[in-house]
């Protein structure tokens, strides 16, 4: 009974979840237009919106950790759901995430994310991507902020392994900013996939920064064994008993 129950409460958060998207992005839609703070503002809301929604509807506390950088600096996460940009976003001052193009064409969520400043990459073409990425990151380094990426690339399952892209130590090599690496278990609660959400205390945690001047291989060397053995560290704590190294 008490997982039918959980369903359905899942299906009826996740069903609010979009709706509030678009009520949020037609709200703040004229503000938005006349500035990008507005538009900022417009995603902040909506990040507590969704984490306050969370806690009472399916049962998942969220809380980030850490020290949360506000200056200019790459931020390199671990992605596991929607949740982790949720966090991510709601915490950093000014943040603007490297995105797949592909969500350049979603309703409301692709505009406001152009209009605070994501940078879209096609993924699809690896070689040709990192020149985007390289290319749109230069573009933008006169507006402040936070760059995060995704070193994977996509949403990883907890207790899955897929390798980190170079693409990250490009960027870190090129911005001279150093890097925050960033920690997550938020997957053990809220699937890549799928509509069930299981109660717990979903964290992202900001992990010290890795200063500028590295190899390439010798940052991502230390940014993979920074963040996989944190964020193992706090799936094993959420109670995932299987974590592959």
């Amino acid at each position: 009974m008490g997982t039918a129950l959980q369903w359905v409460r899942s299906l009826l958060f996740i069903i609010q979840m979009y709706l509030a998207m678009a009520v949020y992005g037609i709200a703040y839609l004229p503000l938005a237009i006349l500035k990008k703070d507005g538009a900022l503002r417009a995603c902040k809301a909506y990040t507590r919106w969704v984490r306050w929604t969370a806690r009472w509807m399916v049962g998942i506390d969220t809380e980030v950790r850490g020290a949360v950088p506000t200056d200019e600096v790459v931020v390199a996460a671990k992605h596991q759901s929607f949740l982790d940009i949720i966090l991510i976003f709601g915490a950093l001052p000014r943040p603007r995430f490297i995105m797949k193009k592909e969500l350049v064409y979603a309703p409301f969520l692709g505009w406001y994310a152009l209009r605070v400043g994501c940078v879209p990459v096609d993924r699809g073409k690896r070689g040709q991507a990192i020149a985007q990425m390289m290319e749109k990151v230069k573009a933008g380094q006169e507006e402040p902020g936070q760059l995060v990426i995704y070193p994977q690339g996509t949403r990883v399952a907890p207790g899955a392994t897929k390798p980190y892209k170079i693409g990250t130590a490009l960027i870190y090599d090129q911005l001279g900013t150093g890097c925050v690496p960033a920690a997550t278990n938020v997957g053990v609660f809220w699937p890549r996939r799928g509509i069930y959400r299981h109660p717990g205390l979903a964290v992202v945690e900001f992990l010290p920064r890795i200063e500028a001047g590295l190899s390439n291989g010798a940052f991502m060397s230390r940014l993979e064994d920074e963040v996989e053995t944190a964020s193992n560290r706090l799936m094993a704590d959420a109670g995932l008993k299987r974590i592959d190294s």
